[in-house]
């Protein structure tokens, strides 16, 4: 007989399958069923695939079965989708799954029949007997390897750490999409039999921050290039799918920030933590890194560069490569070449760089536009001319246009939004690893040529390149809720916060999505959370008054909307808000603000400034004339950019639903669907 050291096993990816109820159907009901799922489950592509190929090992039980997948994590999910679809035709079968990867073994069993046993197979039925009927549930350890992919991790929706047999642990979490699986959180967790523990879930092992690094130059003006080489690493550790990466908005509220370094993550949500310092004098700099475990606050990799400007990249690699070994982070092929590529040759060129992403950063973070903005654009233009193969410079320009474009900041011309896509296929086509150019791009094929799957695909494109990469996944969630499907945009919304928790910029996102949705207490609430962030975003003042009106919450609307025109220099507009409102009540403050707003832009326009048309749609419409709204509305559907999109489902246009110019004019913008 072998020894339990001679037993060999091998790492299985377990679909358990099993029938709700079983035990109460009559005998042949048992026996139908059994028979409907074993056909339905042999038709699937994944186990005729594995079958053919010899990689599958199954185990009937009484009311269902175990597939084992023998080379491929994604193979007993695929399978479970498959399976989930095909059931809907058969709605009186009541069917749950669930899926672990461990490790299995074929063994004889008392009959002389063979058998599959081991840890692998255990688990994934005690994943399985958390849910009820239509549950798809995973372990945790396989929804971390599925979270690699950008196609699957909209469909993922953490559980927590629950409870499971025997008192062991175990993090669940639910796979459900709008077409299959079951959205409701399992009886057992609801009724406290598995508690739910997400606000406590362990933080996982490989996650990291990479706070601002300190600008040691004797010329204080070189705290562009200290900013630009933190960024350059941060980004570079974003591509690798097997770390949490937080994004650089969060990291920078902790710039020359007295925290310690454990509270310092735990408001982060990481265990470990790069600190740095750079100097940089004529052609030389000095770089020095510091990994911390925040936990034990112990130093698990320190390293010092002394070198020239050119070697810079090299460096930035190097810096890269430690932290992945010391996170013991998984590196695929493409992972390697990405963080050991070298952007440019050109000094100069790169500097430009990165001056135009510290004016782009500086912009960004601010609540109204800035002369940085357009500066941002010169210098990712004057490092192109000295280094016509930048891709990162292209990518750059490619934000700029699209995000100038997309927000009305510059007028509908088709100039630019060709600008756009120009910048991001030459960025891809000079480096086609570059995730964050597939923004760009699914900017230009929604808002500019509506064709909203060709944006999906490069959205789930940029997405696999650049995992972390919190910007696309905003982006991505805005744009699901505009096509209904609600909770993959929460689902990516989530993802964002995750990865910059402190960011004000995604909060107000956040809480905007949850307007789209009607979902107004949410909404309120989030916006109080981010304005405690960032009190002067005028903005954010604005669309926190909106969310209030549409609670009936006059009074606190007024207000609100008040102090967005204060921190917008607009105080006499302010005050005859404030004014007519105690006068004359809330429908004819909102007429006043709407009448001055209306002069304003009539102004702006016969100066020969650009003012997006959906200004005028606004101003019209609280000033009751449909006639004038429905005119300019036309003209606003016309202009392709963002805001002829977010018509379809911001509340602020709801006095215009029902009628059937609006549908018909929604009908030409969304007919790409």
């Amino acid at each position: 007989m072998p020894s339990e050291a001679d037993v060999k096993f091998e790492i299985g990816h377990v679909l358990f399958i099993d029938i709700v109820g079983y035990s109460k159907l009559l005998i042949h009901e048992q026996t139908e069923q059994l028979q409907k799922l074993r056909e339905i489950a042999r038709a699937t592509n994944q186990f005729r695939a594995a079958e053919g190929e010899g990689k599958l090992l199954r185990l009937p039980t009484g009311d269902g079965g175990a597939l084992v997948f023998r080379d491929n994590p994604e193979a007993p999910v695929g399978c479970a989708l498959e399976i989930s679809k095909a059931l809907k035709n058969y709605p009186d079968m009541r069917v749950r799954m669930g899926i672990h990867s461990g490790p299995v073994r074929e063994v004889m069993d008392l009959n002389e029949q063979a058998n599959i046993a081991g840890a692998g197979i255990n688990m994934a039925q005690r994943v399985m007997d958390c849910g009820d009927a239509g549950h798809i549930l995973l372990s945790k350890r396989v929804a971390d390897d599925l979270e690699q992919y950008g196609r699957w991790r909209p469909l993922l929706h953490d559980l927590g750490i629950c409870e499971v047999k025997h008192g062991a642990t175990i993090g669940i979490v639910n796979l459900y999409s709008d077409e299959i699986g079951n959205p409701q959180v399992p009886e057992k967790i609801k009724g406290g039999e598995i508690p739910r523990e997400k606000p406590s879930a362990p933080i996982p092992r490989k996650s990291i921050a990479v706070l601002p690094f300190e600008n040691l130059s004797e010329d204080k003006a070189n705290a562009y290039f200290a900013d630009g080489i933190q960024e350059e690493i941060l980004a570079t550790l974003s591509r690798i799918g097997d770390l949490k990466v937080i994004s650089r908005t969060s990291t920078l509220r902790f710039k020359n920030a007295p925290d310690s370094i454990s509270a310092i993550a735990k408001q982060l949500g990481v265990a470990n933590i790069l600190e740095g310092s750079v100097q940089k004098a004529a052609d030389q700099v000095r770089v020095n890194v510091q990994l911390i475990d925040a936990e034990s606050d112990s130093h698990l990799w320190a390293e010092r560069y002394d070198r020239k400007l050119t070697d810079i990249f090299a460096v930035e690699s190097d810096i890269a490569s430690n932290i992945a070994e010391a996170l013991q982070a998984r590196l695929t092929g493409a992972e390697r070449r990405a963080i050991s590529s070298q952007p440019t040759t050109n000094t100069e060129a790169h500097q430009l760089y990165l001056r135009g992403r510290f004016c782009w950063n500086k912009w960004m973070g601010t609540s109204m536009p800035a002369p940085e903005f357009d500066k941002s654009r010169q210098y990712y233009q004057q490092a192109i001319e000295l280094d016509p193969n930048y891709a990162l410079a292209y990518a750059g320009l490619a934000d700029f246009y699209g995000f100038a474009f997309g927000f009305g900041l510059l007028p509908p011309e088709e100039k630019w939004a060709k600008a756009q896509e120009d910048n991001a296929k030459k960025a891809l086509e000079l480096d086609p690893t570059l995730g964050e150019a597939y923004n760009s791009l699914a900017c230009d094929k929604l808002y500019v040529h509506r064709d909203w799957p060709g944006a999906e695909r490069n959205f789930r494109r940029g997405l696999e390149l650049s995992p972390n990469f919190a910007e696309m996944h905003a982006h991505y969630a805005m744009c699901l809720v505009l096509f209904g499907r609600n909770e993959e945009a929460l689902a990516e919304m989530r993802r964002v916060l995750d990865l910059d928790p402190l960011s004000s910029r995604f909060g107000f996102t956040s809480a905007r999505l949850f307007f789209f949705m009607r979902q107004y207490d949410a909404a309120l609430d989030q916006y109080r959370k981010t304005l405690e962030l960032d009190p002067g975003a005028a903005f954010a003042h604005e669309w926190f008054g909106d969310a209030y009106e549409k609670k009936q919450m006059q009074k606190e609307a007024i207000a609100e909307w008040s102090k967005a025109l204060h921190l917008s220099g607009v105080d006499e507009n302010a005050s005859l808000l404030e004014r007519t409102y105690a006068k004359s009540g809330f429908d004819a403050a909102v007429h006043a603000l709407a009448q001055k707003r209306l002069e304003r832009i009539k102004e702006k326009t016969a100066r020969g400034e650009y003012v997006p048309a959906v200004e005028y749609v606004t101003a019209y419409m609280r000033l009751g004339d449909k006639e004038q709204a429905f005119a300019w509305l036309a003209k606003a559907v016309e202009e392709r950019n963002r805001l002829a999109f977010e018509i379809k489902a911001n509340p602020i246009f709801d006095p215009l639903r029902g009628d059937s110019r609006f549908e018909n004019l929604l009908q030409k913008v969304f007919a790409r669907q």
